[in-house]
């Protein structure tokens, strides 16, 4: 053990932490690994092994208390860009042919699409604008 200088040990240990982090893509041991890759810089640098563990510990507990609530935020927050059939949901069309509970046409976003009617004893006629509730399939429900 004597034969290899700390640093190398701290950057084994990086990488030993890195794999559970794909592995698992829990960002803590990420975290982990970035405080053994300072306490590696720290023992390059000269530091004794109590200098080398403080600094694993501090930037280790620095990174998963600041970047952890960061992570988690961003985690669970929607995309602010609605793409494909969410994008579609809540915006206007022009009924083309009849919409009723059976069926019909309507104009959406420029192309034409099956509809039916969200309230079964509804019918919307041609001409009129109509809100999209919903998507099922190739089937827009209207309102």
């Amino acid at each position: 053990m004597n034969d290899i200088d700390a640093w190398v040990w701290w950057l084994v240990g990086a990488a030993a932490l890195g794999i559970p982090l794909v592995v698992t893509a829990m960002p803590e041991f990420g975290m982990l690994a970035v405080g053994a890759l300072a306490a590696a810089l720290a023992a390059g640098l000269g530091g004794d092994v109590v200098v080398q563990v403080l600094v694993f510990a501090v930037v280790s507990v620095a990174l998963i208390a600041v970047v952890r609530p960061i992570a988690t935020r961003h985690r669970s927050q929607r995309p602010q860009l609605a793409t494909g059939i969410d994008a579609l949901k809540g915006r206007q069309a022009v009924v083309l042919e009849r919409v009723d509970s059976a069926g019909g046409r309507i104009k959406l976003a420029g192309e034409v699409w099956s509809a039916r009617s969200l309230d079964t004893g509804r019918a919307f006629e041609v001409g009129q604008e109509v809100d999209v509730v919903d998507i099922e399939g190739a089937t827009a429900i209207i309102m």
